[in-house]
């Protein structure tokens, strides 16, 4: 975690911390990143939340499309992690 901590990294945080709506979160979401980059973050919110919801991985590859290596790796994340996904599940209800 402590590489990711740069004034760069900061910035772009800050910076995302100001925007106001889902509609700036678009625009800006859409000029940082490609289209599957935006999809595949949001395959991984949606694995989380299915994972904590004790979904089988069957069931979260068949809704989601998630491979087992991305299902596994969000379980990892979420049983080592940082609790990144815990919060934004529990704030995004």
């Amino acid at each position: 975690m402590d590489k990711l901590r740069t004034k760069e990294v900061e910035s772009l945080f800050d910076g995302i911390l100001t925007l106001k709506n889902r509609e700036e979160c678009f625009a800006f979401f859409e000029d940082l990143c490609t289209a599957n980059e935006l999809i595949s973050m949001a395959q991984r919110l949606e694995v989380a939340k299915m994972l904590r919801n004790n979904n089988t991985y069957v069931e979260i590859s068949e809704k989601t499309g998630a491979s087992t290596a991305t299902i596994s790796r969000v379980r990892r994340s979420l049983d080592y992690g940082n609790d990144g996904y815990d919060t934004v599940i529990k704030r995004v209800k």
